[in-house]
Formats: structure tokens, C-alpha cells, sequence
């Protein structure tokens, strides 16, 4: 079957008209012979909107019932019954009420366009997940029910509603959005007029970025090459070079003249990755052209003119900024250069600007790789098969006559091995001395150093020359392999720390550990200071040797902004090593401010807790304990006055009261009290064998009347458990009283046990109100009421202190929902062994209500 399509009528804010749109197009599509109907449209009560209903099928709608109330849901399976070729459905980030099909409406959607149902939907743009945020600190207002932006973007159609601000109001002001009775309200608030131009600009944003997606697709899929200036994007080659930063100003100033403009800056690499730009100027432009708002992109191209035309025809670019050449003069014998080819092979599609700058013709001045270090062996070996080499050559050949040809060849072969081991200046010189060598004694007139035949010059002209290539390519061809493997080693290093920052690794001492390793030290620390004045001091330190104290003390030191250094002991790094070792500085300084923004967090987080606790607790004894304190305190006094004579009814009804008050103010002390110690961590549970029909039932004795609240269902053939008698009674007793709190009159909790495994599970089962899977966890935070619980109910401990008593045993408290209704509290504990007469347990019970 194929997948139905999705329209969406965007808009910026409630009001504009999405709706009113969306059943214009349904009578459209009727017209047309369409099998349209209405999955679910809300009016709202604005009466124009209500009249498009008139003359569109609507699939009713399913009727749920949650906490009380009744609430109308669109029926996902009365429009798959009913199989219409479009179905409308309205406010796609909707979020359905527990029990429905699915949890969000732009799922039940995402089951209709499976189906093969097209379907046409609304949402406004403040409901885009991405935008979260940003809606929220332009309105103040935090969106809770959103939907995926991947979901939207991959909609067939989106169409935005648009409306300027001040009509929005206008609308607003008459009545044909809200009821007269919030109208001002919602004016002064979220309709403010500042709040409805950023909507607006967000929703106008984000549909022209959808925009440029589909039109790259477009021009993708039908391999569209020419320029379509839509909009101006300005593509700015950069070299690396200081006047990169003039280019990219230059560029954005542009783009400024334009509305929508783009800047993309673009670096071309050679594909072997051997590069001589400078990576500080590189960062440092990256930096600028983000700030500026536009983006940097790093292209890999032998031929750079080609490779810069390509990207800016790949990104439908209009124009491209380049800087004049710093070439000199005599070096345009060697092309016309970049700038001048770009601008001559652009067409007339791309406009090309050449852009002065201070770097004009004063040479490239960037930065050359140095050549690797050969080693002092291998360059002495060099020298000697470079000179001594010929001279050896000559000896044999002066013995065994080969003729000129075969001796030229000789002599080239000691060139090669010279360049091998000793590089290009051994080379030259045996190409020099063997060169000589062969006029002396192997060229007419012999012994002398003259020529007389021209072919015997022409030969050893050749010969010098071969020489001299070879040994040029082949000491290239071994610096360039050093390099390579030099880079990859390099690459290793950047990618170790990048997947440091990736897996948030926090370890100071393991990166100063890695750094000593990398480069062979004796010691590494990180070093800082409060101020330029200040001593220095260790942030932190490996390996051994002596302690440094200071930077200038340090063979080795990376400064790190003004007040921070890494220093390493052991022996001076060569320059080429202090690119990564400056890399692994900066990880150093991110890793030592995360450790401590993580400390910092959390002593704030501590701090925060103590402030909740305290503010808790005196709201507990400001009012919680203060309400049975008054109530003894009244009995008693009534109970004193001498004016008064209390019949003997009055006076026991008298003392139950303070008899209630003083248990009541017992049990919120005593959970004041387990909380305390959950808190400080000084409960420590004594173990030992325990039979659960003997502990769950001295639990019972706070609830009153249990006889008639509380159904018990444990066993005799439960295995012991290993638990601590106390603690799991006050667990039981507080899951227990919670859930009579919460039951309705007529229904009695359930508490039963069962044996699974090598845990004994006892479920506490009421039939109230419930829980929402969200907040299933909070309950068990401390202080905290569910729901509307009155404050004379509590100071919301029990739970907190059943769960503290639970794991300090080594077992666990879990809520879950319970059949029809109400909420289950599974506390499971280990199981002590099984007794030698014990019976298989029977399956636990569910009840359900």
C-alpha cells in the first residue's frame, strides 16, 4: 500500500487562520469529487470556522474517561474503518489523554499516512521541538506539548498561514479568537506585539530553510548546474594566508546588502594532506566567519580553481570573493593564478570580486612543513657514500673498464643511495663529484678536465642533471613518506583527544599522563594562577624528576590563555611537536574547568537539596505539626477550665482527641526522623531471618480499622526473607497507610505476597485515583503530595522513607499502575531460602479494580 502524503498549514500563532484554511482546501477537494472527511477539527467556538464544518463528514470521536472527567480523542480506528482518501487533522502536537491508541496525535497521524490516508493537519511553529527554547525566551511560556521537526520536514506540503502582528491583535480585539473574557489578557501576554514578530520571523525562517532544502533536492535530482540566485550566498576562498580576514569582512558586508544573504567560507586542501597553511590562521578565520553568521568549509582539491567553482555551484552560490594574488611578479611565468582562473571559467552565472588587500604581491610568507629529520647516522652515511662513494667507484672502475655509458650509470647509482640516506645535499654533492671524477678520467683528453668530444659533454651535462632529479625525487619522495606518517601519528593524537571530549572523560592526571607518554617526558603539570602578580600553583602533576613551580623552569611550556600553562621536564621538543602538544594543552584547560564546574555543580546541587529540606521542614512544623499541637493544646485547656463541667462522653471524646493529635504528631516525627537518617546515611539494617505473616500485619496498626480497609493475602508457604524487621514493618506501614489516604470508602487495599526467584515481591494495591507514568518517580522525592492532597494529610514522607528503608535492605519500591484504576506499590526484598516442609508458592494474585 502506498504511504499517503502530508499537508501542514503552519502558522506563527494561534489565530491565524490555519484551520480556516485547512477546510477551505476540504470543500475545495470535495468539489473536486474527493473523498474527504473530518478525523478530528476543533472551532474553538470561532463561529466561521464552525460553519466550514457544515457539509464535511466527520468521524465521530471516542469518548475516554481519566481522573474524574470525560474527554473527546480523535477514533485512529473508526478512520481506518472508514478508509477516506483525506483525512483532516487538526493541532498536530497534541498530546492524548492516558489510554488512548498512542500517546501523541501526530503518531495517530503517522498511523494514517501508513494506512495510504492522506492526510491534511495544522501546527503552529512554537510547537517545533527544536524551537523549544528559543519560543520560550521570547514569550516566557514553556511549550508543552510539541512535535518532532523531523516529522514535519518530511511532510509532502507545508504551507504557512501568515498574518501580520497588528491584524492578529485586530482579530484578537474582536472577539474571532478567544472569548471576550481572556481577550485582554492575552493581549497584554503572549500577544504581545514584540512576542508575535519574532513568531512570525521563526515561522517565516523556518519555511524558507525548508525552502532551500527542497530546491538543493530539486536541483540535485534533476543535476541542475546552472546558478539560480534565489538568494545571494557568497562564497569566499580562503588560503590561509592573514588576508583572509579582510576577505571574509569584505564578504559579509556583501551580504548585508542583500536580505537573506549567506556567507559560506570555503579552505581548498590538498588531497594528500600535506598543507602549508597556517591552522592558527585557519581557527582563527573559522571564528571570525561564524561570528559574522556564516559557515566554514573545508574542501579537499589538487586543482583549486576547479574545486572552488564546483563547491560554489554545489551550494548555488551567486558570487565568490577572492584576494588579490601575493604572488611576485616573476612568479606569473608559472600561470595566470587562481583569481584570474575562477574569474575567466565562472561564466556568467557567478559573479567574481577580487579584493585588495595589505599582502598584495609580497610573496606566499606562509608557513613550509621543515623537512623530517633524517638522523645524525643516516646523514653522516649520506655524506660519506656522497663523497667517498665516486671516489670508490672510480678505484674499481680504473680497474675494470665498463665504458662511459655503464660508468655514468655507476656513478648515478651512488647519487640515488646518497639521496636515500642523507637526502638532497649528499646527493648533490655526489652527483657534483662524480661528475668530475668521470671528465677526469673517463672522458678524452683523460686526466684532464677538459672535453674534447661535445657528445662526451653533452653526456655528463645529462648526467648531472639525471642526478640531480633523481636524488631530488627520490629525498622528496623520503621526506614526504616521514611526513605522512608523521601527520597520521598526529592524527591519532587530535582523534584520541577528540574522542576524550566526546565520552566527557574528566581525568586531569590520565591527559597529563598521556601527554608525558606522547612526547617521551619526565614530568608533566598544569600550572595557573589567580592574576599576572599571583605564585603559581599546580592544577595538577605526573610523572617524577623535580617539581616545577614555574614555567621558565620547565624545559617545555605551552601558555594557555593569560594565567594557566602546561609544563613539561625532560628534554626540549622540537617546534614541529608543539602544534599538538598546544592541542593537548587546550584539552587540559576544558578538562580542569569541567572538573570543577562539575564540583561546583555539585555543592550547588547539595546546597539546593538542604534549602528544599529546610524550607520543607519549617513548612512542616509551621503547619503540619502546629495543627495537632493546637488541637492538644485545645483539649487540654477545655479539659483544665474550672468553669466548665464536661459530662464523662465529652470528656473521653476530649481525650481521644489529644490521644489522636499526640499519634498523629508521633508519626510525623517519627518520619521527620527516618528521613533525617536516610539523609545523613546512618541507617544500618540488622538482618536476620523474618516471616512475612509476622511483620505485615504489625504493620497495620496506625491504619484505623484495618479489619475493614485492608485485605491481607500472605501466605504461610513464603519463604523467610532476610530483612531487618523494624525497618520493613515502617516501610509496609507507610505504603500502607498512603494507599488507605488515597482509596475511595467503599474499596479496600490489598496487601500480598509472592515468591519469585530468590525475591519475595509484597504489592500494596489501592483503587484510586492513580498515577501518570511521569511523575511515578517524583512521589518518592521528599515533601512532595500527589495531587491535591490537602496539607493536613502530611508532609509528604512516607514514600521517601519506605523507599530509603527499602534499599538500605537491598531490595527496591516500584509503583505501577493497577488494573481499572489506582495505583500498585511493589516492595521486593531477598529471599532467606527456602524451608525444608515449603510448598510451591501459588502465582501472585493481580487484582484489578
Amino acid at each position: 500500500m502506498a504511504r499517503g502524503k502530508l499537508r501542514i498549514y503552519l502558522g506563527a500563532a494561534p489565530g491565524v487562520g490555519k484551520t480556516y484554511a485547512m477546510l477551505c482546501e476540504a470543500h475545495r477537494r470535495l468539489e473536486r469529487g474527493t473523498d474527504c472527511v473530518v478525523a478530528y477539527v476543533e472551532h474553538h467556538g470561532r463561529q466561521r470556522t464552525e460553519v466550514l464544518l457544515h457539509g464535511l463528514e466527520q468521524i465521530p470521536r471516542r469518548e475516554l474517561e481519566y481522573r474524574g472527567g470525560s474527554f473527546a480523542e480523535m477514533d485512529v480506528d473508526a478512520v481506518l474503518v472508514r478508509a477516506p482518501q483525506v483525512a483532516l487533522v487538526d493541532e498536530l502536537a497534541h498530546t492524548n489523554v492516558p489510554g488512548s491508541r498512542n500517546a501523541k496525535r501526530w503518531q495517530d497521524v503517522e498511523e494514517l499516512l501508513a494506512a495510504g490516508v492522506d492526510v491534511v493537519s495544522t501546527v503552529n511553529i512554537q510547537h517545533l521541538e527544536s524551537l523549544g527554547d528559543v519560543v520560550e525566551s521570547i514569550t516566557g511560556v514553556r511549550q508543552q506539548e510539541t512535535v518532532p521537526d523531523g516529522f514535519v520536514r518530511r511532510a509532502d506540503e507545508i504551507e504557512l498561514v501568515d498574518m501580520s502582528p497588528q491584524a492578529l491583535r485586530r482579530r484578537m480585539a474582536h472577539g474571532n479568537v478567544y472569548r471576550p473574557d481572556k481577550v485582554d489578557a492575552a493581549l497584554s501576554n503572549y500577544f504581545r506585539p514584540g512576542n508575535l514578530t519574532a513568531l512570525r520571523e521563526l515561522a517565516l525562517l523556518w519555511v524558507a530553510d525548508r525552502a532551500d532544502a527542497y530546491l538543493k533536492q530539486y536541483r540535485r535530482d534533476h543535476r541542475v548546474s546552472a546558478i539560480w540566485g534565489s538568494r545571494e550566498r557568497i562564497v569566499v576562498g580562503l588560503t590561509g594566508g592573514p588576508e583572509g580576514r579582510t576577505l571574509i569582512r569584505r564578504a559579509a558586508r556583501l551580504a548585508e546588502k542583500g536580505a537573506g544573504g549567506e556567507v559560506l567560507a570555503v579552505y581548498i586542501a590538498r588531497s594528500d594532506g600535506l598543507t602549508s597553511a597556517s591552522p592558527k590562521e585557519l581557527a582563527l578565520q573559522r571564528t571570525l566567519v561564524e561570528d559574522l553568521g556564516g559557515t566554514f568549509h573545508h574542501v579537499v582539491g589538487d586543482d583549486v580553481p576547479a574545486a572552488l567553482l564546483d563547491f560554489a555551484r554545489g551550494v548555488n552560490a551567486t558570487q565568490i570573493v577572492l584576494g588579490s594574488s601575493r604572488r611576485k611578479t616573476w612568479q606569473y611565468v608559472f600561470g595566470p593564478g587562481v583569481g584570474a582562473t575562477v574569474a575567466r571559467e565562472s561564466g556568467t552565472d557567478l559573479d567574481v570580486h577580487i579584493v585588495t588587500h595589505e599582502e598584495v604581491a609580497k610573496g606566499r610568507g606562509l608557513p613550509v612543513a621543515r623537512g623530517a629529520r633524517l638522523g645524525r647516522t643516516r646523514i653522516v652515511w649520506g655524506w660519506l657514500v656522497g663523497v667517498a662513494g665516486p671516489a670508490l667507484a672510480a678505484l674499481l672502475l680504473n680497474t675494470v673498464h665498463l665504458g662511459l655509458a655503464n660508468d655514468m650509470l655507476l656513478f648515478l647509482a651512488v647519487t640515488v643511495a646518497a639521496a636515500l640516506l642523507g637526502g638532497l645535499l649528499p646527493a648533490l654533492a655526489s652527483a657534483a663529484v662524480g661528475s668530475l671524477l668521470l671528465n677526469y678520467f673517463y672522458t678524452p683528453p683523460l686526466h684532464r678536465w677538459t672535453i674534447a668530444d661535445p657528445k662526451n659533454f653533452v653526456a655528463i651535462v645529462v648526467f648531472v642533471g639525471v642526478a640531480v632529479s633523481v636524488a631530488s625525487v627520490v629525498d622528496l619522495a623520503a621526506r614526504r613518506t616521514h611526513q605522512a606518517a608523521r601527520l597520521r601519528a598526529e592524527s591519532e593524537i587530535l582523534s584520541y583527544l577528540a574522542g576524550n571530549v566526546l565520552r566527557g572523560e574528566t581525568s586531569l592526571e590520565a591527559l597529563l599522563e598521556r601527554v608525558r607518554e606522547t612526547f617521551a617526558m619526565e614530568s608533566a603539570a598544569l600550572l595557573e594562577r589567580a592574576d599576572d602578580r599571583a605564585p603559581w600553583t599546580r592544577a595538577g602533576h605526573v610523572g617524577g624528576g623535580r617539581p616545577v613551580e614555574r614555567p621558565e623552569e620547565a624545559d617545555v611550556d605551552v601558555p594557555v590563555g593569560d594565567h594557566l600553562a602546561l609544563a613539561l621536564t625532560g628534554r626540549v621538543l622540537p617546534a614541529e611537536d608543539r602544534r599538538v602538544l598546544a592541542a593537548f594543552a587546550a584539552q587540559a584547560v576544558v578538562v580542569l574547568d569541567r572538573r570543577r564546574l562539575r564540583e561546583e555543580a555539585e555543592r550547588s546541587r547539595a546546597l539546593a537539596e538542604g534549602n528544599r529540606i529546610r524550607t520543607a521542614l519549617l513548612a512542616a512544623v509551621s503547619h503540619d505539626l502546629r495543627t495537632p499541637l493546637a488541637g492538644i493544646k485545645a483539649a487540654v485547656s477545655s479539659l483544665r477550665s474550672p468553669d466548665v463541667t464536661w459530662s464523662p462522653e465529652d470528656r473521653a471524646e476530649l481525650l481521644a482527641g489529644i490521644e489522636e493529635g499526640a499519634d498523629r504528631l508521633d508519626h510525623l516525627v517519627g518520619n521527620l526522623l527516618d528521613m533525617s537518617r536516610l539523609q545523613t546515611g546512618t541507617v544500618t539494617p540488622i538482618f536476620r531471618e523474618t516471616d512475612l505473616d509476622e511483620v505485615v500485619p504489625m504493620a497495620l496498626g496506625g491504619v484505623p480499622e484495618p479489619e475493614r480497609s485492608v485485605e491481607l493475602d500472605i501466605p504461610e508457604t513464603l519463604p523467610m526473607v532476610a530483612v531487618d524487621p523494624g525497618l520493613l514493618e515502617r516501610s509496609v506501614a507507610n505504603l500502607v497507610e498512603n494507599a488507605v489516604k488515597y482509596s475511595p470508602a467503599d474499596a479496600r487495599v490489598l496487601v500480598s505476597a509472592s515468591a519469585m526467584s530468590d525475591r519475595v515481591e509484597v504489592r500494596v494495591v489501592d483503587c484510586g485515583p492513580g498515577v501518570p507514568d511521569e511523575a511515578k518517580e517524583r512521589i518518592f522525592a521528599p515533601f512532595q503530595r500527589y495531587g491535591d492532597a490537602p496539607r493536613g494529610a502530611g508532609v509528604g514522607l512516607g514514600l521517601a522513607v519506605a523507599r530509603g528503608f527499602a534499599e538500605a535492605m537491598g531490595g527496591t519500591l516500584e509503583a505501577e499502575d493497577t488494573p481499572g484504576g489506582g495505583l500498585t506499590m511493589v516492595l521486593t526484598v531477598r529471599a532467606a531460602g527456602p524451608r525444608p516442609e515449603q510448598q510451591p508458592v501459588r502465582p501472585e494474585r493481580r487484582t484489578s479494580c
